[in-house]
Parts: C-alpha cells; sequence; structure tokens
C-alpha cells in the first residue's frame, strides 16, 4: 500500500524528549531496595493471576463471530474501578512466548494500566503505567492519565493512545519491579512502566483535532504503518488516519521539521467505533451497542460489511495475529469481560 498518497489533511503530531534520566534515576533508587528494572521477561516470570475458561455453556453465546474466548479472574471480571481497553500482540517482538497485552483506564483517577497475558499458561499480570519524576533531586512517578483506548506492542516500544493529546510511548524494557520498601504509591500493582516520551497531537487552524481512540499497526506497508481511529457519534468526526514509520527505529517517520504527518484513509466513517486491525488492505472494525451484542465490521472505508451479534457487548480494540489468522480483541463491561478470538477468513466468508 502506498503511503505517500493522498497528501496530510492538516493535523500532526511532535515528540518530545526522552525522559531518560528520570527512568534511569526511578530505576537506581528501586534498585537500592530490591527492585529495578525486570523487563517484559520479568514481568512473565512473575505473572500473578490465572485466566479463565469462558463460563457461557457454548462460546457462541459470546458472538457469532467469536471462535475462543478466556475471561479474568472475578475481581477483574466485575471490577468498577478499571475497565479494558486496548490490546496489542507480542508478534515480531524479542518476547518468544505467546503473549498479549492489554490496556485499562481507571474511573477512580488511579491512571492506566497494562497487562501481560501469557495465553499457553493462561495467566496476566497487572503493570501501572507511570509518568516518571525527579522533585528536589528525589526520583519518583506519578500515575498515567490516559483513556488508553488503544495499544500497539511493535518492537522494543509500546504505544497507548491519548485521546486528544496523541499518544504515549514506553519501552517494555523500562519494566519495573517496586518494592514495597521504596514507599512509592503503586495502588496495589508491584510493577511499573514509565513512559519514555510523548507523540503530542496538534492541528491547523479549520481542521479538528485528530482524537486517537484507537489505534492498531498495519504490517501490510512497508515500512508498518500506525493506524488510528476516532470512536464518535453521528454529530462527531469519525477519521481513520495512518501515520508511516522509519523502517531502522520502528517510530513514526518525521518530516523535515521534525513532525509526524499522517494521511486520512478515511471521514465520515462508522459511528461508535472501538478498534480496527488491517490485514492485505481490508479493515475490520470493532462497534459496540450498549448491552447488546457488538459488530464487525469488513471492507474498506467507506465501503464496510456488517456482521450483527458477533462478539460479545462492549467490544474494543482489535489486532491482528499472523500465525493464526485471528483476530484478538476484548470487551469492557464488569461481568461481560473477555479476550475472544474471530477467524480472520470466517469474517470475509471464505470458510
Amino acid at each position: 500500500m502506498d503511503q505517500t498518497a493522498p497528501p496530510p489533511f492538516g493535523v500532526h503530531l511532535t515528540r518530545t524528549e526522552e525522559n531518560v534520566a528520570e527512568i534511569d534515576a526511578l530505576a537506581g533508587l528501586l534498585e537500592d531496595d530490591g527492585g529495578g528494572r525486570v523487563g517484559v521477561p520479568g514481568v512473565l516470570g512473575d505473572l500473578d493471576r490465572r485466566m479463565r475458561r469462558t463460563f457461557c455453556p457454548h462460546p457462541r453465546m459470546l458472538g457469532l463471530a467469536v471462535v475462543r474466548a478466556l475471561t479474568w479472574e472475578r475481581r477483574d471480571r466485575r471490577d468498577l474501578q478499571w475497565y479494558p481497553q486496548g490490546i496489542s500482540t507480542s508478534v515480531r517482538t524479542d518476547v518468544t512466548r505467546d503473549v498479549l497485552v492489554t490496556s485499562w483506564y481507571s474511573k477512580k483517577d488511579e491512571g492506566s494500566r497494562v497487562s501481560f497475558i501469557d495465553l499457553e499458561a493462561k495467566r496476566y499480570r497487572h503493570v501501572l503505567l507511570v509518568e516518571p519524576t525527579v522533585v528536589d533531586g528525589v526520583p519518583g512517578f506519578k500515575p498515567l492519565k490516559a483513556h488508553a483506548g488503544g495499544v500497539v506492542w511493535h518492537g522494543p516500544y509500546l504505544h497507548v493512545a491519548a485521546t486528544g493529546r496523541g499518544f504515549l510511548t514506553c519501552r517494555v524494557e523500562d519494566a519495573m519491579k517496586v518494592p514495597a520498601a521504596a514507599g512509592l504509591a503503586t495502588y496495589g500493582h508491584d510493577y511499573v512502566l514509565p513512559v519514555r516520551f510523548a507523540y503530542r497531537a496538534a492541528n491547523e487552524e479549520g481542521v479538528t483535532r485528530l482524537r486517537f481512540s484507537f489505534m492498531t499497526l498495519d504490517r501490510g506497508t512497508d515500512p508498518p504503518s500506525l493506524v488510528v481511529g476516532e470512536y464518535g457519534n453521528s454529530k462527531q468526526t469519525r477519521r481513520l488516519a495512518r501515520f508511516p514509520t522509519d523502517a531502522e527505529t520502528g517510530l513514526l517517520s518525521t518530516g523535515e521539521d521534525g513532525a509526524s504527518r499522517p494521511v486520512l484513509d478515511g471521514e465520515d466513517q462508522l459511528t461508535r467505533m472501538q478498534g480496527t486491525s488491517v490485514v492485505d488492505g481490508t479493515y475490520f472494525v470493532t462497534s459496540s451497542h450498549g448491552m447488546s451484542y457488538g459488530s464487525m465490521h469488513v471492507g474498506r472505508p467507506g465501503d464496510f460489511r456488517t456482521k450483527k451479534w458477533a462478539t460479545p457487548p462492549g467490544p474494543e480494540d482489535l489486532v491482528y495475529w499472523p500465525e493464526t489468522d485471528r483476530l484478538w480483541s476484548l470487551s469492557e463491561h464488569p461481568g461481560w469481560r473477555w479476550v475472544f478470538a474471530m477467524n480472520r477468513s470466517r469474517l470475509l466468508g471464505q470458510s
């Protein structure tokens, strides 16, 4: 797919400086108390919760397209504070196990977090997302307050959607264990992942700022491109756009002015879009309908076929796993929370 046409449409992202000094200082502080950097391998070696098989009598009760479903422990499945949102995979990263990562946001001002799920072991752990700080020479952190409606794991980076602000980026190697002796507020989380830098959104006069409601990685372009979309009702903008990435770094490509500009994939798209994945030029989009079953939409911007009753109520973000030809998503409503897979070929009508 040609990433150079059509031209940019009046919005852009500017990358901030990296929080290297703050992150290194935090790691040093935690190491003094027996914690510090452990990376994803350290988190995966200490998974403290177990994914459960779906408790429904038949998987199709979760939606006509669902072929596999797992759910969280009861305390997470029914939690009224934390709401699951984004999903991505360990595909083409340094992690050799089959791992999903999901994002959550807190309704009680405790920020956002990610969960690393080992699909083979069916175990997981929550990791608090934080912004590293140094105040009067003392390192620390504060919770990252973002809706986290989408997440993309690309190489060593984890990108977290932040709606109108753009998105924030972590390096997964910075995941840290926080001992109780450190005296830092983690809201019950033993591990944190600090933000390295942010991509701040801006817009030209007369152009509505792009909302980063959800995001995915399109591997069908060379190099891959970051596709973002907007959740909206009939009165809001509902755009799909893509940012080219740099082949060497995996980060967004930039112009001479240092800004990253997307191309528009489509305006006035589906209402209540929650997530998308792009495979060989075909878009797969989830949409929600309150407590009724969610829909899957298949096609291209402006030309979608809708498959009703395809997912559980409250479907969110979407990611594609090439080796299994499955699309993974997750649902958000308390008591109705699953992490579930759908066969791409079946959604295309090929099987």
